[in-house]
């Protein structure tokens, strides 16, 4: 009797001693703090940086009908809607991540930030001068890191770039600006040699990344590029039918086959490093092989643009070109203008990067990561 009198006073004193305890000294009793979201990349992820920089339309989207879906005004997103980063924020329950260059120094970026930039590579040459390549927007999270530190204090900071997933979406702009340019630099170099650039320069990054203290990525590898709708309306005016241009995919290819050898080196590499792989291209094509399976109903023109596919980039009649035709549903297509994918589409993408199987996203999806 006075065993169990003594067990039960001290069961209370440490209940009404664990009320005083701080929430973070009882895990698992209290939600775990978001995983923050930090965006690398090119205009299939710019939230609107460039809104921000001196460039030119083409590599703008402030204008209707960009936007038209779901902000109902345009944001500087290259699309209808919402962009992939956008889905993946309201999967890992975040707000929507803001433009690094729209942030001021009273935002705390806890939750992260987006970098990207429309029309950036990954190497430095492509569209110089009018986008923020991938090297200047590694610069720039080291100054949203120490903005960091100033705001919470090292030891936080240190805990949110560790915690933090970090997401990487470049290289088309590498392959296609040189193409559509008339840029002699394939001639300069063999395919190999070229994509071995351009896949060093973001694994680079990733590498720098977490020389920082970041763990976590989430890699899209790149689309069969030659079947954009710019792609077949280029074959047109060179005399084809508008068949994917197989030289322009032949490099996505081998770009693909080289960062997913270079991931799983740095995997080996790399202390604590763990990476989500998307397999952009093998969705694309099985997406353009059954479009009803996926809820298309067209997936070689775009919704918005004019010529052949709608595939001349005048989206909006600001590049030159005023006059543009405009689809009546945008979901109905795989495309929202010549180059970049509808809110739709990009939806579809998100989900598959989240949850999606190892054959498209893995060795760890991104629900994983955050979980981590």
């Amino acid at each position: 009797m006075a065993n169990s009198y003594i067990q039960l006073h001290f069961v209370a004193l440490f209940f009404l001693a664990s009320l005083t305890i701080p929430s973070n000294c009882l895990p698992g009793l209290y939600p775990k703090a978001p995983v923050a979201l930090f965006v690398f990349g090119d205009s299939l992820f710019d939230p609107g940086n460039n809104d921000f920089i001196k460039t030119t339309t083409t590599f703008q989207a402030n204008f209707p009908p960009y936007g038209e879906t779901f902000f109902k005004l345009p944001t500087g997103r290259f699309t209808d809607g919402r962009i992939i980063p956008d889905f993946i924020a309201e999967f890992a329950k975040l707000s929507l991540i803001p433009p690094y260059l729209q942030t001021g120094y009273h935002e705390f970026l806890t939750n992260g930030v987006n970098f990207a930039s429309g029309g950036a590579g990954a190497l430095a040459e492509t569209n110089t001068g009018l986008v923020i390549d991938l090297k200047m927007q590694f610069k720039n999270f080291r100054k949203a890191k120490k903005h960091l530190r100033l705001n919470i204090g090292k030891r936080a900071a240190r805990r949110v770039v560790k915690n933090a997933v970090y997401l990487f979406g470049i290289g088309s702009n590498d392959y296609l600006s040189p193409l559509t340019n008339n840029s002699s630099i394939f001639k300069l170099y063999a395919p190999q040699d070229y994509v071995a650039m351009v896949v060093g320069n973001i694994t680079s990054v990733v590498q720098k990344i977490h020389g920082e203290g970041g763990r976590k990525f989430g890699i899209l590898n790149l689309g069969p590029l030659g079947c954009l709708p710019r792609l077949r309306a280029a074959n047109v005016a060179a005399g084809g039918n508008g068949e994917c241009v197989e030289q322009v995919t032949a490099l996505a290819k081998l770009h693909n086959v080289l960062l997913s050898q270079k991931l799983q080196l740095l995997q080996k590499r790399l202390k604590d490093f763990k990476y989500s792989y998307f397999d952009v291209f093998t969705a694309s094509m099985a997406t353009v092989q059954n479009p009803s399976k996926f809820g298309f109903k067209e997936v070689k023109s775009a919704c918005c643009g004019s010529g052949p596919f709608r595939g001349y980039f005048s989206c909006g009649g600001k590049r030159g070109m005023k006059e543009y035709e405009l689809c009546d549903n945008p979901k109905d297509y795989l495309f929202f203008d010549a180059i970049h994918r509808t809110e739709a589409a990009n939806l579809q993408s998100a989900e598959a990067m989240w949850g999606g199987p190892p054959n498209i996203t893995g060795p760890y999806n991104l629900q994983s990561l955050f979980l981590l």
